[in-house]
Order: C-alpha cells, then structure tokens, then sequence
C-alpha cells in the first residue's frame, strides 16, 4: 500500500518577509560570522607575532599615528543611524525614509573612508616593508574592501528607491544593507584598537 506524499501547505505565508525572519537576512548574517571569524583570526596573529619579538615597531617604521583613526569612528558609528533609519523605513514601505537614511548612511561613511586614504598616506611603511607593515596594511586593505563594496552597493539602492523602482526586492535589499553595514561598523572596534592601541600597550620598556 503506498502512503500519499505529505504536503506542507504554506500558501498563507507572505512572498517576502522584510524582517529577520528572511532567508536573505540569516544568510547575509552568516556571511558576517565567516568574515568576522576571519578578521579575529587575524587580530590574534598580529598580537601574537607582536609578542614574539623584544622590539616593536621595527626599525624604521613608526607606530600609526592616533588622532584622525580615532576621529573617524564618529562618522562611522554615526553612520550606522543611517543604516537603521532606512532599515526602518524599508519595514514600512517609507519612502522617504528609506531615502534620507540611505543618504545618511553614504555622506557618513564616505566621509569616514576618506579620512582613512589620508591617514593611509601618512604611514611611513607599506605592505611590503615588513610584518607590520603586511598585518597592518591587511587589515585596512580587507576592511576598505568590504566599506567600498557596500558603499556602492547603498548607492545603487538610492539610485532604486529615487527612481521609483523599487518593490518588496528591493526593500529586502534596503534591510539586509543595515546587516552588512553593522557589521563593518562593529568588526572595526576591535581592529582598530589592535592596530592603534595594542602595539603601544605592549610596548617594550
């Protein structure tokens, strides 16, 4: 006697979900758990490699100067208001609130790579001079990266909800943005405390 197949009957369930609840959203979070995993990886080879050697830095090079990394965690923190307004304003179907935080969320983290290639060219070492110039300049190259790519990423977003053409995909989108931008805002605490405080905590006497 053959059994008749089971059936789940899910024609009551919306098409898409615009909350944590989406798939898009728990996929975009694991993507940040794999990245994250890779830059804690780090850290902790940069301390350990720093705790390897009685002098530190190595000749020549300078420790990265404090002031401007340090001024721009406030647009980039602030930034992440941006990312939760149009998150917001994606649940709503807000239109205009996915436009202002959208916008906000680009000037801020635009300003904020910006401050970064200023202070980039003003590191007396590059990736190929020694070890901290590769762990240093691995981690601003990797984190850089990730900014650009979800800057144009938000940009294209602006450009969808401006135009007008934009449904439940693109609100997704909007969302799942916030995710990703989150996650760069939080992952940089730590790497710039490594970078810029680490070194100068284990300082050889």
């Amino acid at each position: 006697m053959e059994l008749a197949p089971k059936t789940l009957d899910v024609s009551h369930l919306e098409p898409f979900d615009i909350s944590s609840q989406a798939p898009l959203w728990w996929g975009q979070v694991l993507i940040a758990c794999i990245e994250g995993t890779m830059f804690c990886l780090l850290i902790a080879a940069f301390l350990y490699t720093r705790l390897r050697v009685d002098v530190w830095p190595l000749p020549g090079d300078q420790f990265p100067h404090l002031t401007l990394p340090t001024l721009a965690l406030i647009p980039l923190i602030l930034s992440a208001v941006g990312s939760f307004i149009a998150s917001e304003g994606a649940k709503r179907n807000d239109r205009s609130r996915m436009i202002f935080g959208l916008t906000l969320n680009l000037v801020l983290a635009a300003i904020f790579f910006a401050m970064r290639i200023v202070e980039w060219h003003s590191l007396n070492f590059n990736w190929k001079a020694d070890i901290q110039g590769s762990y240093v300049w691995a981690f601003l190259g990797l984190h850089s990266f990730d900014v650009v790519g979800d800057l144009v990423f938000t940009l294209v977003l602006i450009f969808c909800v401006v135009s007008g053409r934009y449904g439940e995909k693109q609100r997704l989108g909007v969302h799942v943005d916030s995710v990703v931008w989150y996650f760069l805002v939080a992952i940089w605490i730590p790497i710039y405390l490594a970078i810029y405080w680490g070194p100068k905590l284990l300082e050889s006497q």
